[in-house]
């Protein structure tokens, strides 16, 4: 028997191989169950007081955070509010009551209060974010320059959005204008319906509605501030009596002046300014009048309809396109009158009409 053969005799026989060929794991033991547990116990006994640092920072900031925001807006919110008190007893006079509402006051102060707030809750917010994100050990270095970045590009993106944005802004601020304004912006004009950040409603004279961006408008005229004008040409007979016509127009805007509801409309009494033109036959009598603001139409209709009145019950002759002669007898137009002087061969005795005329050629008969 050989060497290697006694060795396996002595040994023993050999285990039989599993069928899947794979050795079972060890068992883990009581004692390597109860190290592991002192490891873990140990772990969490020297870290329990930075986590539990790093959960009270982040409480703390979370409600400084909550609390500021909170005192921010309320303040901003009495802010307004004492604004708002400040501007509706500030003004004494009808003007100033007329020039700023209460409906008005009420939608500015509220757009102004909502971008304030969310201005305040945006930067409050955002700084605790970052607060939040530097306690817990990450760099902010990468994530502030791909911030950086992004915002560079969304503006160049949407620099027509930032600046309808920020035009919406300063023309809320600065009481451009407001609902029920009549304002012309150049691209666009009508009576305000709403006013946006972004976008101004307006309703045009036929009913249509406007959408005109903040950022298009260049330069706007509003006609519902302060007071408007109402204008009035009559046009009279050269001839006419001066002092008869002033004293006629006067009268009108006496009776005028008095009756509602004009006396509220007229801010100012009629006044004749004199004559604006004077020509051969005809002369240009120019009537003013200070009025509410968005009233001059109305008060322009009505006071020519008052001058046509007057004018005929005082037999004062209103001149338009006919032409009057001194005499007072209305002239009759000519309908040739527009057509030009006609030429030298219309006429057929004329010697250029002769010398034109063709040769009458010889009889054949004989």
């Amino acid at each position: 028997m050989s060497l290697s053969a006694a060795v396996r005799t002595a040994a023993g026989p050999s285990p039989s191989p599993t069928p899947s060929g794979s050795t079972t794991p060890p068992v883990p033991s009581l004692r390597d169950a109860q190290e592991h547990a002192t490891n873990a116990a140990g772990w969490v006994e020297e870290n329990w007081s930075t986590w539990l640092a790093i959960g009270l920072r982040v409480l703390l900031i979370l409600v400084i955070a909550a609390v500021l925001r909170a005192v921010v807006r309320r303040a901003i919110t009495k802010l307004i509010e004492r604004m708002n008190r400040r501007t509706g007893t500030g003004g004494s006079t009808a003007l100033s009551s007329l020039l700023v509402n209460a409906e008005r006051r009420r939608q500015r102060s509220e757009a102004i209060g909502s971008v304030m707030r969310s201005v305040a809750s945006f930067l409050i917010l955002g700084t605790a974010a970052l607060m939040i994100l530097g306690t817990f050990q990450i760099n902010l270095a990468p994530l502030l320059a791909s911030a950086g970045v992004a915002g560079v590009a969304i503006g160049f993106g949407a620099r027509n959005l930032v600046t309808d944005f920020l035009s919406g802004v300063f023309m809320i601020l600065e009481d451009q204008y407001g609902v029920g304004d009549s304002i012309d912006a150049g691209v666009a004009t009508g009576e305000v319906i709403e006013v946006g950040l972004r976008v101004t409603k307006l309703r045009g004279v036929d009913g249509e509605i406007w959408y005109v961006r903040n950022g298009e408008v260049k330069r706007i005229g509003n006609l519902s501030q302060g007071w408007s004008t109402a204008g009035v040409d009559v046009t009279v007979r050269s001839d006419e009596n001066l002092d008869k016509v002033k004293e006629t127009l006067d009268g009108v805007g006496e009776r005028m002046s008095k009756e509602e509801p004009w006396n509220e409309m007229l801010w100012g009494p009629i006044e004749v300014l004199g004559l604006d033109s004077v020509l051969l036959d005809s002369m240009v009598v120019r009537v003013s009048a200070k009025t509410m603001p968005g009233k001059s139409l109305t008060v322009e209709r009505e006071l020519r309809w008052r001058i046509k009145r007057a004018f005929d019950e005082a037999g004062i002759a209103i001149v338009g396109g006919a032409t009057f002669p001194v005499d007072g007898v209305p002239a009759v137009a000519d309908p040739a009158a527009g057509v030009a002087a006609p030429s030298a061969y219309a006429n057929t005795a004329s010697p250029q009409s002769v010398a034109a005329s063709p040769i009458t050629p010889p009889s054949t008969t004989k």
